[in-house]
């Protein structure tokens, strides 16, 4: 929308510059959720659609997080509709990856919508994690086939291969990975590993989205290096056309993440649910996958990883010698029941998050 005010209106040239349609959308839906939120949240306690605290099998958790029972869930909407509006203004659209960005993020967010009302209608846990699973896979493998028949610009100094469809290493610069289309497998994978870890996350007041946030930055500042082709060529990182105008869109989800967190701060106002999580996890990971750092989004986004993994280490350990790993995952489960406050366990989770984050932009000059 933005390119055709500076076409009518030459004094806005200065929009010209991604850098600061970047900053106006971070500020935009900033305020947009703050705003926004403030209804969002008093509509859902007039329709009382409250998050259920009875949906673990511990009692220990139970107790724990049962004075959460009376706050408002499917915040993720707030998310949703701040990132929409202020990308469809600030970003240039005559690129179809702000499309697909936002057409992964409102599917995901459509089956996390679906099953937090499950979950708010009936005493089922949501849909089940089969079909879950399933939609999320069929979103990532779309994305997939678009980016591979509709193949990215890109450019790496000394490699006269198919670039779109490589994986390349931010340590080395001459080991590479073709993929061909192998890596539609890929970007599902990402996509699909990167939505569960948001939500297994998402279990503390402003953990999930405060890590989240971290990530969005990097890959902001990732977006402009690497659609730059001066700082691309100079970084020696993939330069990767329209970069920019992904760094705008990330600046987005920043700027709603930082309006989320007003209310999701201790003590909640409201939580994302699934229809946040999923969304801001697969879109973040699909951000990193058009930036061309598959690989620096596994550092970047360490924290999310972790608590994903903790679930599936969790869940093979008792299923393979009938013991547990931990007291109680996702891992920051386990320092509650360690004794860590909550808002302990979140603040020290996003030290290690901006520890990675800043790790990874490092290791672009390395």
């Amino acid at each position: 929308m933005i390119s055709y005010l500076i076409e009518s209106l030459p004094a806005l040239s200065i929009l010209e510059r991604p850098e600061f349609r970047a900053l106006f959308a971070a500020v935009f839906a900033f305020l947009f959720a703050v705003i926004f939120g403030r209804w969002f949240i008093r509509f859902l306690l007039r329709r009382q659609v409250l998050e259920r605290t009875e949906k673990g099998d511990s009692e220990e958790l139970k107790l724990l997080h049962g004075h959460k029972a009376k706050t408002p869930t499917m915040g993720g909407v707030i998310l949703l509709v701040a990132v929409t509006v202020s990308s469809l203004i600030w970003a240039k659209t005559d690129n179809y990856v702000i499309y697909l960005l936002l057409g992964v993020m409102l599917a995901l967010g459509v089956v996390g919508l679906v099953d937090d009302l499950v979950k708010l209608r009936s005493q089922r846990k949501g849909i089940s994690a089969k079909v879950k699973l399933t939609w999320q896979l069929i979103i990532g493998l779309v994305a997939g086939i678009v980016l591979y028949n509709f193949p990215l610009a890109v450019e790496y100094p000394h490699f006269s291969g198919d670039a779109a469809t490589t994986v390349f290493l931010p340590f080395f610069e001459s080991v590479h990975f073709p993929l061909g289309i192998g890596y539609i497998a890929l970007v599902v994978l990402i996509t699909t590993g990167a939505s569960n870890a948001v939500n297994l996350t998402d279990g503390l007041d402003g953990l999930a989205i405060g890590c989240s946030i971290l990530v969005g930055v990097t890959f902001v500042t990732i977006g402009f290096l690497s659609g730059y082709d001066h700082t691309s060529f100079a970084l020696s990182i993939p330069h990767v056309a329209g970069g920019t105008e992904v760094a705008v869109f990330t600046a987005a989800i920043v700027g709603a993440g930082l309006g989320f967190l007003w209310f999701n701060c201790h003590p909640a106002q409201i939580f994302m649910g699934d229809t946040g999580a999923l969304a801001l996890g697969g879109t973040l990971g699909l951000v990193a996958i058009v930036c061309k750092q598959e690989v620096l989004f596994l550092v970047a986004a360490g924290v999310l990883i972790a608590e994903g993994f903790s679930v599936v280490l969790q869940v093979l350990s008792f299923k393979l010698t009938g013991k547990r790993i931990f007291r109680c995952a996702p891992l920051h489960h386990h320092f509650e029941f360690k004794g860590w406050a909550e808002t302990k366990v979140t603040v020290r989770f996003w030290l290690v998050a901006a520890a990675l984050s800043l790790g990874s932009l490092l290791a672009l000059r390395i």
